[in-house]
């Protein structure tokens, strides 16, 4: 495949574009557009199944999970209504805007009412249009009217009115070629990431019960575990605190230099422990409002609010100044290693000993309670290399997916617009 660069372009009302390319109507290219049929998804196995917009996850749909349903309003022709190859799917309500190609064959699977069907004329290629139904231009006109709201809506005439960028067929069919070519990859990484995180549980489970190398094990109240290994309390061989209110006030914030990890915090995490996100809070914030603080490799988790039923936990990568809603752990002595601990802690279930107040709430005291196996420091040690370890490899492909998605933006902003062309 050989490509150019462009130069010569005219304006259009979506911005350049090759001279020799059009910008037209959506409902031009369309041989058809119209809204769903209102069923019901059954448990009971009806040889009829449906497409709702919850179904369609980042531009993808696992047609195999789709539910049984059953059709609840009288149409006189239901057979418009099952999904052919090449169909386009957009979602008008929920995920509004959100859009799949049907891109294999399907026998029973009906589309519902929340959902707009696209059937392209012979001058359309449909994955070209699933590409560029993921572009700035489709989500500007379908956002535009809708500043600073949420989209809750879309309609068929906004629909019909969106300006495509049209070029030739076997150019629409060469940009589609190397976009999904690119799709595939960042498919196969996720699938990488997806079996690696799977092997880290199925790990964690085996070393955190088992240990490297035992046959001998005894009974204990949380299970079969080595025979030399210990149950110990976490209040027994770590210190157990909290952190404080957070600032408020923007003078707390400026020329910030301290870290300040809030709950929010912990969503996303590097090398699956470390928090990368966090406030930066000032000396006077410190001073005023006397803010603990907390050491680099400390342990949080949420001890109050909805978030503990998510099971987040983290490590501090620095020194840092926490919010009084983290639960802040430490291990007392030398004889305990804290990553060792951190995996120990990701498979307790704190969701398990919540207080029933108005808001969800762990105590300190519950925290304490919490009872944990305890090898020998050296198996410590190595048990949280080997699950570090597999962090790493992790990460490592969580990059090559972030680039991957990097590259493939950029592709599409040059392959819509023209600006490099495939030459044909």
């Amino acid at each position: 495949m050989r490509f150019y660069k462009e130069t010569n372009f005219k304006d259009t009302q979506i911005g350049r574009i090759p001279k020799d390319w059009e910008v037209v109507r959506l409902g031009d290219i369309a041989s058809n557009v119209y809204y769903g049929i209102t069923a019901k998804a059954v448990q009971e196995r009806t040889q009829l199944r449906m497409l709702r917009t919850t179904d369609i996850k980042n531009y993808k749909v696992e047609w195999d999970s789709l539910p049984y349903c059953q059709i609840t309003e009288q149409r006189k022709d239901i057979q418009r209504y099952f999904l052919q190859i090449d169909d386009l799917i957009v979602s008008r309500a929920g995920t509004a805007g959100m859009s799949v190609l049907v891109d294999k064959h399907l026998k029973d699977v009906i589309f519902g009412s929340y959902l707009i069907k696209i059937r392209l004329k012979d001058n359309g290629y449909p994955k070209y249009l699933h590409f560029f139904f993921r572009s700035r231009f489709y989500w500007n006109h379908i956002l535009s009217g809708h500043a600073g709201s949420t989209l809750k809506n879309i309609n068929l005439p906004v629909l019909k009115s969106t300006p495509i960028i049209l070029p030739p067929l076997p150019e629409q069919e060469k940009i589609a070629e190397i976009l999904s070519t690119v799709d595939e990859v960042i498919q196969r990484t996720e699938e990488i990431i997806a079996k690696t995180e799977r092997l880290k549980k199925g790990l964690m489970q085996e070393l955190l019960t088992k240990g490297i190398g035992h046959k001998e094990f005894k009974d204990t109240q949380i299970g079969r575990i080595p025979k030399d290994w210990e149950v110990v309390r976490l209040g027994d061989i770590s210190t157990i605190s909290s952190g404080n209110t957070a600032p408020q006030e923007k003078k707390y914030f400026e020329k910030g230099k301290f870290p300040f990890i809030r709950v929010q915090h912990l969503n996303e995490l590097a090398k699956g422990k470390y928090t990368v996100h966090f406030d930066l809070i000032n000396e006077r914030a410190v001073s005023e409002l006397r803010l603990k603080k907390f050491k680099k490799g400390a342990i949080i988790f949420p001890k109050s609010g909805e978030s503990i039923k998510l099971e987040k936990r983290a490590m501090l990568i620095e020194d840092s100044y926490v919010v009084n809603h983290l639960a802040v752990i430490n291990p007392l002595s030398k004889g305990v290693n804290n990553l060792f601990l951190f995996y120990c802690l990701c498979r307790v279930k704190t969701s398990e000993y919540l207080t029933q107040t108005t808001m969800p709430s762990l105590n300190l005291a519950t925290i304490k309670g919490f009872l944990l196996p305890l090898p020998p420091l050296p198996e410590q040690e190595k048990i949280a290399e080997i699950l570090s370890t597999v962090d790493e490899k992790i990460e490592i492909e969580r990059k090559i997916k972030e680039k991957l998605e990097r590259i493939k933006k950029s592709l599409m902003d040059l392959l819509l617009t023209g600006k490099i062309r495939v030459r044909i």
